[in-house]
């Protein structure tokens, strides 16, 4: 897997911000939008993304695409502590 830093370098070549979101066992983000295209990517943890009709679980190092403005959710569905990357179209 490609470390935080080489992440962050390609996300921003293709115009995205990156970050590093943690969430508890059990956190649940349910329906909101932002205005701007998201990209994800866990690192740690698992984590069900839900947009667009469909429930997403991504694999450690998989990037996953949430459009602008679509409604969604993110859950920690894991027994342990999730960490994801995030980044927003800038």
């Amino acid at each position: 897997m490609k470390s935080r830093k080489e992440v962050a370098q390609e996300w921003q070549k293709r115009g995205f911000s990156c970050g590093l979101w943690t969430d508890d066992a059990g956190q649940k983000w349910e329906n909101f939008t932002h205005e701007a295209d998201e990209l994800v990517m866990v690192i740690e943890g698992d984590v069900e993304f839900e947009f667009d009709s469909c429930v997403y679980h991504p694999q450690v190092g998989e990037e996953l695409l949430i459009p602008a403005k679509s409604c969604h959710s993110v859950r920690n569905i894991g027994k342990t502590t999730a960490y994801w990357l995030f980044g927003y179209k800038i």
